[in-house]
């Protein structure tokens, strides 16, 4: 018997969208898997995500359910027929499955705004200030261990580059800045690396400045990720744990709140990048 595949994040939110549309309309599962001619283990297989769902299947429930969003319907259907085999999945076996979500989440995102306060984006980081990053999880990684974060982040960077590369807009605080990982030599060549990715049309890099006091978010990292439709976007937080994916449509419209304030409050790109330089040459 051939193995299962492995429940992937866009799998499980795939999964996790079809329990919410039958929840939406108010419907058991009894119900939804009687009209559908299946039976209620089956439909509960496809809830969680250990059975795949066929295009047909997927129509046929969102009838059931009197779901007329169309764009929905096919991003649903979308998810379903996707059998790429991403890069991340060479990690599956070395690295946490929530880095590998995250990567993947990256990959099929149409566009990408992430927040941080005491580090650098992930997506903008040098490949020396990860590894001195990863070089202090706990519990303390051996070598090829680092060497195995390092390169996936580094390729996790791929969304940035190409013909058609994901719009990514950050805002990182200035305490970020100033942070000498790597020492001196380190911290100013991850600094100039800011500042020759933030001349990349697709991408926006503002600072929050210490002068600025207290801010919404404070000390919590924030990737969003913009799906296909509203409704498939995921905010990811960084917890000491591992990633965290939420994808509760009062949460995603609190983050995208959190993100437009967080924007508003920090300087523009120009004085952004005027700040960082100002930090570089200082360093």
């Amino acid at each position: 018997m051939p193995a299962r595949p492995p429940l992937t994040a866009r799998r499980l939110r795939l999964a996790v969208e079809l329990r919410k549309m039958r929840e939406r309309a108010g419907i058991t599962a009894t119900e939804s898997a009687r009209a559908l001619g299946t039976s209620q283990g089956q439909l509960s297989n496809v809830e969680s995500g250990r059975f795949g769902v066929s295009p047909e299947r997927i129509r046929a429930l969102a009838r059931i359910y009197s779901c007329a969003d169309q764009g929905f319907i096919e991003a649903l259907v979308d998810l379903a027929t996707d059998k790429t085999f991403g890069w991340w999945e060479s990690y599956r076996e070395v690295l946490p499955s929530g880095l590998l979500d995250l990567a993947e989440l990256e990959h099929h995102a149409i566009a990408v705004r992430t927040a941080y306060t005491s580090h650098m984006p992930g997506l903008l980081q040098t490949a020396d200030h990860a590894r001195e990053i990863f070089r202090h999880v706990i519990p303390s990684p051996t070598p090829p261990e680092v060497e195995h974060r390092v390169s996936h982040r580094i390729k996790r960077q791929g969304v940035l580059y190409g013909d058609n590369p994901t719009p990514y807009g950050t805002t990182v605080h200035e305490a970020a800045l100033h942070m000498r990982v790597g020492g001196r030599n380190g911290a100013r060549a991850q600094l100039q690396h800011l500042l020759d990715m933030s001349e990349r049309e697709h991408i926006t890099i503002r600072v929050l400045p210490y002068d600025i006091g207290a801010f919404p978010g404070a000390g919590q990292s924030i990737n969003y990720l913009y799906g296909a439709v509203p409704q498939l976007d995921t905010a990811q937080l960084d917890q000491f744990h591992g990633p965290a994916l939420l994808d509760a449509e009062a949460l995603l419209d609190k983050y995208r709140n959190l993100l437009d304030i967080v924007e508003a409050t920090a300087l523009s790109p120009e004085k952004s990048r005027d700040l960082i330089h100002s930090i570089a040459q200082n360093m």
